[in-house]
């Protein structure tokens, strides 16, 4: 669960140290994981300017306007692994597990994504859907933690939806 000034991206720092000085422009992320948290940030405030700027301009979409849909709230960002991408790389994958609500409904995306540093910036290139790390599906009682990562029994959250 999120505390209050807490940064979204599930670092567990505040997000004034956290995320915010590269959502405006104040700093550049100095690593393929630290761009990742800021662009997750950036899809739960519907910051569509940072999350194109933050795309490789080769395989940045057409849609001026990723985060847009107003039927998702994105909940939470676990951080599963990441390969390179240090502040001395020039290519890093990280892989993550981002969990939302559709139209209520708990969702989520289970992702590994390539970043390439370009002129010492990380840019997010793409991204390809992995198997969840864990393959077995468990029915949730109503009072087991919701699986959206809220911190709310499923029958207060999720569920009740």
């Amino acid at each position: 669960m999120i505390m209050k000034n807490q940064c979204p991206c599930g670092s567990g720092t505040p997000q004034a140290q956290c995320c915010d000085p590269y959502l405006k422009g104040q700093a550049i992320p100095p690593t393929a994981e630290a761009l990742m948290r800021s662009r997750y940030v950036a899809y739960t405030q519907k910051n569509n300017e940072y999350i194109l700027e933050t795309w490789h301009p080769p395989t940045r979409p057409e849609n001026t306007n990723p985060a847009d849909d107003d039927n998702v709230e994105w909940l939470t960002l676990q951080i599963l692994r990441t390969e390179a991408g240090g502040p001395d790389d020039n290519k890093g994958i990280v892989e993550f597990r981002a969990r939302c609500r559709i139209n209520g409904q708990a969702s989520g995306v289970d992702e590994s994504s390539e970043f390439i540093k370009d002129n010492d910036r990380w840019f997010y290139v793409d991204g390809a859907s992995i198997q969840p790390v864990k393959t077995r599906h468990l029915k949730l009682g109503r009072n087991d933690p919701c699986s959206c990562g809220s911190g709310k029994k499923y029958k207060r959250c999720c569920k009740a939806s």
